[in-house]
């Protein structure tokens, strides 16, 4: 995930701003609903009244507050000139999903602008986010000590993709496997074991660098993103893919992903939905 300059700072900030009114409003009326159930049975009128008078207090001055982890992200883009590589279209993509699935537990490969809001969209749930540049990750974590973060480094190269290519085609890269296991060059096996034990709902790759021959590229975090979905017990996991008007990740993307898969495509990201591979016998890799 590269740190581009400033992009349409107003529709984004709108997007957050929004967001979070609506959450706000949410926690009022879970509250309202809460303070307005029916009087309890006379027999256990003492005993419910005082466990709901406690509940009440406890409650009061928490309840209807925003919680420290969304007010920090509200200030930062409020106040902040630097914001988000994606465009707002492409925000809302993924916040829709998050809207219906969080708080989930959500796989970023990348640490930039957005990973404040990816976390604060997710709120109550677990973003962790793969970096590869270790400076950036003090930098960030000197800012925002509570996002999670892991560096991670990758072997490849931009410009061995074409080769990549060929080699994820062959019978050891369509086997569905723990990619820590897996006999495919593309497979990702170095990551923190958190990324392999956790059953993830979603996963954007927006990161390694990709824009120049010498780079990481994005080839591996695409293919271990679909074999990590692939490989779950059961369900589906919703996976983005950033920056697709470039070569690697337009066709590692279809390739790997699959088109069949591909749910929506806005501006530079595309959504795909992956199910469960793991006890369907029989599966193609692609539909």
């Amino acid at each position: 995930m590269s740190r581009p300059k400033p992009q349409y700072p107003l529709n984004i900030k709108l997007i957050f701003t929004g967001v979070t009114v609506a959450f706000v409003l949410l926690l009022v009326l879970r509250t309202n609903y809460s303070n307005s159930d029916s009087t309890p049975s006379s027999s256990n009128t003492s005993h419910r009244t005082s466990k709901k008078d406690s509940r009440e207090d406890a409650c009061a001055s928490t309840c209807t507050k925003i919680p420290p982890s969304l007010s920090q992200a509200l200030i930062h883009y409020s106040t902040s000139s630097i914001t988000p590589q994606q465009t707002s279209k492409e925000i809302s993509v993924s916040s829709k999903v998050l809207q219906k699935k969080s708080p989930c537990n959500f796989l970023v490969f990348g640490l930039g602008h957005d990973s404040l809001m990816w976390t604060a969209l997710n709120y109550g749930g677990r973003t962790i986010f793969l970096e590869e540049d270790e400076a950036w990750i003090k930098q960030i974590k000197h800012r925002f000590p509570m996002l999670e973060s892991y560096h991670v480094t990758y072997d490849s190269k931009v410009n061995q993709a074409s080769n990549l290519m060929e080699v994820g085609k062959g019978p050891e890269c369509t086997l569905i496997s723990d990619p820590r296991h897996s006999m495919c060059s593309l497979a990702l096996k170095g990551l923190p074991e958190i990324v392999y034990e956790t059953k993830w709902d979603l996963i954007m790759v927006d990161a390694p660098t990709g824009y120049y021959d010498e780079a990481p590229g994005r080839m591996t975090a695409i293919y271990t993103a679909g074999m990590i979905a692939r490989n779950r017990e059961d369900g589906e996991t919703d996976v983005f893919v950033h920056d697709v008007n470039r070569d690697v990740e337009d066709k590692f993307s279809k390739e790997f992903l699959c088109e069949g898969y591909m749910k929506k495509q806005e501006g530079r990201l595309r959504h795909f939905t992956i199910p469960s591979h793991k006890n369907e016998d029989g599966r193609p890799f692609c539909p």
